[in-house]
């Protein structure tokens, strides 16, 4: 009898491990409000449950009918959710309550604060806000989106308000948190984690478009900073994952390291990293991490088997990278390069992810540079 997996949402984000559960042969359960917006459900889900991703009490009757095996999200708002559900099913997840600091920034923020994180000094944004003696340049964004919508570095104070209207229309709750610029270098530890245990420590180099969003424009694995600064980057991770009391999953934590090598968590998301970036762990090292989800979703986690020692990376194409249109039309010509695609001719600067226009991954003996 085949494994039955629920999944809250019909993303497009969640197109990726949906299409994983279908290789691995198992029964899916899609919830989602409406079919017809979700064409995730007719594509990939063998049942659509047509009820709203927050009825979290009414998906739990409907999971404990169908006596789902394993639940799960890859979309960071609808996690509490999923978590509600394994919780009251006695499945492996996060605690619901814990899942509601998860998904918030300021809730995130006040936890790296009584649990002695390296964070950015912050203020949720309030009618009598006082930043007088907050230093410029500062980072606005809405406290609960991804995806680097809504951020904006903001370097004088007359440009303030402007910012957080902006961050404010995007978020769901309202909800606007300033920061305190932290400059450095941008890196990812994107582990997985197993009844309180946290595997593939691993550092992961990034590049963005600079101020005023940030967007992402590269990734590579693994690391190439020192072993020492790498294990003051892994062992910060690894105290975010204790002060949010994350048990359970996959999750993706995004860390600043200054010149002077001080290091400060930036984001937290309790899901994989976006961006085709699971495609780069398996290439780098051979080991699924997408599976791997499942199967711990299903009580049945093993550990990491590294297989592979390889380099791997992607380079996104968009406005302020045009030059990577032109290494995408010639990849037959370079074989490291192993996926390739470009899904929008219109080149954008990019005010948050969804502006990119297409992108490549390599493999190799060694990180790779083409622009430069």
């Amino acid at each position: 009898m085949k494994k039955k997996l629920a999944f809250i949402g019909s993303h497009l984000d969640q197109e990726d491990i949906i299409t994983k559960a279908r290789e691995m042969d198992l029964e899916i359960h899609c919830f989602a409000w409406d079919k017809g917006e979700h064409p995730l459900c007719v594509k990939y889900a063998d049942y659509y449950h047509p009820i709203s991703v927050f009825e979290k009490e009414k998906i739990l009757e409907e999971c404990r009918k169908i006596k789902i095996d394993g639940v799960l999200t890859r979309v960071t708002n609808f996690l509490p959710t999923a978590c509600f559900v394994a919780e009251k099913m006695n499945l492996p997840g996060n605690k619901y309550e814990d899942a509601l600091i998860m998904i918030n920034k300021h809730k995130q923020r006040q936890a790296f604060l009584k649990h002695g994180v390296s964070s950015p000094r912050f203020a949720l944004v309030s009618e009598n806000m006082d930043l007088s003696d907050f230093k410029y340049p500062l980072i606005v964004k809405p406290s609960d989106r991804c995806s680097s919508t809504g951020v904006t570095k903001v370097d004088k104070e007359e440009d303030l308000d402007k910012a957080i209207k902006q961050a404010r229309e995007l978020s769901y709750s309202k909800e606007v948190l300033v920061e305190e610029y932290i400059d450095g270098v941008e890196v990812s530890v994107n582990p997985i984690s197993w009844n309180g245990k946290h595997y593939r420590m691993a550092v992961r180099d990034k590049k963005n478009t600079g101020a005023p969003h940030f967007v992402e424009t590269e990734y590579h694995e693994p690391s190439q900073l020192s072993e020492e600064l790498q294990a003051k980057i892994i062992a910060e991770a690894l105290k975010t994952l204790k002060a949010l009391n994350f048990n359970y999953g996959p999750s993706n934590i995004d860390i600043k390291v200054t010149e002077t090598g001080e290091v400060y968590i930036i984001e937290f998301n309790a899901r994989i990293g976006g961006d085709f970036t699971f495609q780069l762990v398996k290439l780098a090292t051979g080991w699924d991490i997408l599976k791997a989800w499942i199967d711990l979703a299903f009580n049945q986690f093993e550990e990491p088997k590294i297989t592979e020692h390889k380099y791997a990376g992607i380079y996104f194409l968009s406005k302020e990278t045009e030059w990577v249109k032109q290494v995408i039309e010639n990849k037959a010509n370079d074989p490291d390069i192993v996926i390739a695609e470009i899904w929008d001719d219109e080149l954008r600067y990019c005010q948050n992810s969804f502006d990119r226009s297409g992108y490549f991954i390599y493999r190799s003996e060694q990180k790779r540079r083409w622009n430069n």
